[in-house]
């Protein structure tokens, strides 16, 4: 049985411009063109068509689709495929959260008369700090966090930024899990922080200066939980807290008996 244009794409419920389409890029060729100038499908056409449609209802382009279809048909080929393309969602969907999120600060920001907070390669690693930075460590501790930004490449800028924006979205998750502050994947989580915290120059932390480590990590624990712009980069205000409230648990332990570990 051979159907034509119109009566295949009513069975597929698709258009006949698309099929068509299909043709003119070598996705699915007619078995044949009557002298009608009629294209004409059979069944092997329409089973091809029947790969089409389910790999393109994933989403999938459709140049990768003819790469598949064109290979020798094996399930390792498409499975191979199907695992590219999941990937490629997934960092899409990332992308979309991180849009999503960056509306809902502008937005409450806006509603709350306040300035949305720039892009940090865009304004600097700590100019949104300066002022308080130099009150609490000094002009040196802020110039050095500074021109260590600006010494990197956007490449390294980057980089550095997916790592902070994982770290964060760890504290969420581990949250959101149900454990608990002082729970072991908690405190070995707040250890990470506290090692992230190091590879910053100006900060206690890099210095090795513990007392002032401590003090720099309860100060921003209170940030983290009170700033909504905090709430906004952890993903939520109980990620937040949460996070808050770990990293205090984590400096405790650190004082006195273990203050060696901030000095690595």
């Amino acid at each position: 049985m051979e159907w034509t244009v119109q009566e295949l794409a009513e069975r597929a419920d698709i258009s006949g411009r698309t099929l068509r389409h299909y043709h003119q890029i070598g996705l699915l060729e007619p078995d044949r063109i009557g002298s009608n100038g009629y294209r004409y499908y059979g069944a092997d056409a329409v089973s091809r068509l029947q790969r089409i449609l389910l790999l393109r209802d994933t989403g999938m382009p459709l140049a990768n689709i003819a790469a598949v279809l064109n290979a020798p048909r094996t399930p390792e080929v498409e499975i191979e495929a199907l695992a590219g393309h999941l990937e490629s969602l997934a960092q899409e969907r990332e992308s979309l959260d991180r849009r999503i999120r960056a509306v809902e600060h502008t937005l409450s920001m806006r509603r709350q008369g306040r300035e949305p907070r720039m892009e940090v390669m865009l304004e600097g690693f700590n100019d949104r700090y300066e002022e308080e930075v130099v009150e609490r460590w000094g002009r040196e501790a802020f110039d050095a966090s500074n021109q260590w930004w600006h010494g990197k490449s956007i490449q390294q800028q980057k980089q550095w930024k997916a790592r902070a924006d994982a770290l964060l979205d760890q504290w969420r998750e581990i949250q959101e899990d149900g454990h608990e502050p002082d729970s072991a994947v908690a405190q070995e989580h707040a250890s990470v922080h506290l090692e992230w915290f190091k590879e910053i120059p100006g900060t206690p932390t890099h210095a090795g200066d513990t007392a002032k480590s401590i003090d720099m990590v309860r100060g921003l624990a209170d940030q983290y939980e009170s700033n909504p712009d905090f709430h906004v980069a952890f993903g939520t205000p109980e990620a937040a807290r949460f996070a808050s409230n770990a990293l205090r648990l984590r400096v405790r332990k650190l004082e006195p008996s273990s203050r060696d570990d901030f000095r690595g």
